[in-house]
Order: C-alpha cells, then structure tokens, then sequence
C-alpha cells in the first residue's frame, strides 16, 4: 500500500468552497483506490475538516508516512510558512509521523489549460451581463477576439510576492493560449488592487468591445460571488461594453490529473532518497 494523500486548503469559512473540496477529494479517492491509496484533506483554518482532524483520522488508520499536497494555484502562498508550521505542529502531536511534500499546482500548462476551457465556455455565444430588470437588447454585430480583452482575477493577498505571481501567470496565458486575444489584464478579488472594476476599466479605455472575466480560482464559493457581483456592477454602468464571466477550474478530471502527478512525484523523490 502507498503513502496517503494529503490536500491542504488555507480555508475561507465558505460552505459551498468547502462542499466542493471534499467533493475533489471523494474523486481521487475513487481515482487512487485501485492503488489502495487513502486520500484526505483539511483545511489549516476557517473551514472544515481542520487539517488537525484530518491527520489523526490518518494515524488512527495506522497511516505513519504521508504526502502532503498544498491545494493552492499560488505557489508563493506555500512559502508563508503557514503549511510547515501546521504540519510540524502534528509532527509534535504523532511522533511517529513522517510526511513529503508534493508540488503545488501552480500554473501548470494543464492548469493553464483548464482556464482556457472556461474562457472558450464563456466565450461561446450566450446572453450577456446585464443588470436585473434591464430591457433586452440586439448585441450586434460579432466581436471577434481581437475585440476581446480578458481580466484573470486572483483572490489577492497582502504578499506583494504572491500578487506578481498571478501578474506571472496572465503573462504565460496570454502566450500560450490568449495569443489572438487583445490582451490579458489582471485583477483581484480583494486586498490589493485592481479589483475587479478596476481591471474591466483599464479593458474599457483600452478600445475593448468584449472583455471576459477570468477566475484564476480552485472552486466556487464567496470568492467567485464577489467577482461576479463586482463584475456585474461594473457591466450595469457600462452598457456599451460586453462583459462575460467565466466560471472557476473546479472539480473535474483534468484538475486531478495535476494532483495525482504531484503526488507519484513525491513518491518517485521518496524512493530516489
């Protein structure tokens, strides 16, 4: 039997981001049974189950050797020094527990991959924003990409290193799968700007016609709310301008694939040492 899998969430106190989560975590657990891996998963704060709660589950299973994965796009966010902290706090608490690390997600090029399957969702022919009660209107001619601006939005945070990684990733975008668009703007969700207004303006007075707004986040939740409600907003005072948004990477098979990389890499590193 191998080591479990262990995905770490940072929490958000959010119960649709969290019923996701777990729903991610039920498909690798199918996905890995045949290899009689275990999975888990726990958030360090703000959400259940605590990662605490999680880790003894693992231990009470007589599990004494894991990899642990951080669930995050943000490779910088791993670097706070949150995720060693919390788990050397259960290294103290189950001495006989020894863990791995396995990569974060990161930009990988499947990751970029997956936000190029919601813009190309988004950006097929559907109603536009509008503001609740407001008259139906022609939309005109056809925008074509060169027309089309996109706004990735991260959820921000107060490490200016982790901010310039989601400026990174809308630049390794816009190259590998954007290219034909106008550009590939980046905004946040909260904590540092642009927000989200502020993005689709810089779109407006840049000339364009049609601007979608991209979540670069995990799963659905509070978070992608507020950048649809902002998003919806912004369209409501601004009618001339087609504003479209696209829904989060969510729980799918292409997201598991990343994760199931990282953890036989993890393993691979293991039996190298």
């Amino acid at each position: 039997m191998k080591p479990p899998l262990l995905l770490i969430g940072h929490g958000s106190g959010d119960d649709s981001s969290a019923a996701e989560f777990g729903r991610f975590v039920h498909r690798l657990r199918c996905r890995l049974d045949r290899e009689f891996t275990d999975v888990s998963g726990g958030y360090l704060d703000k959400a259940k189950p605590r990662l605490s709660d999680s880790v003894a589950s693992l231990v009470a299973r007589g599990h004494h050797r894991l990899v642990a994965l951080p669930l995050t796009l943000n490779e910088e966010q791993c670097n706070s020094g949150k995720i060693p902290a919390a788990m050397a706090l259960e290294q103290q608490r189950h001495p006989t527990l020894m863990y791995d690390y396995g990569r974060p997600l990161g930009p990988d090029p499947r990751v970029l991959a997956l936000l190029a399957e919601r813009l190309a969702d988004a950006a097929a022919d559907m109603p536009r924003l509008r503001a609740v009660g407001s008259p139906l209107q022609d939309d005109g001619p056809q925008v074509s990409p060169g027309e089309t601006a996109i706004v990735l939005v991260g959820d921000g945070s107060t490490d200016p290193a982790a901010n310039a990684e989601v400026h990174r990733v809308s630049r390794l975008f816009w190259e590998t799968h954007a290219y034909d668009f106008m550009t590939v703007e980046t905004a946040f969700v909260s904590l540092t700007p642009p927000g989200v207004p502020g993005g689709l303006e810089r779109c407006r007075r840049l000339g364009a016609r049609r601007v979608i707004v991209l979540p670069y986040l995990l799963f659905a939740g509070s978070q992608l709310e507020r950048v649809w409600a902002q998003a919806m907003a912004y369209a409501a005072g601004h009618p001339t301008m087609e504003v479209r948004c696209a829904e989060v990477i969510g729980d799918c098979e292409g997201l598991a694939d990343v994760v199931i990389e990282r953890y036989e890499e993890a393993l691979a590193a293991t039996a190298v040492l």
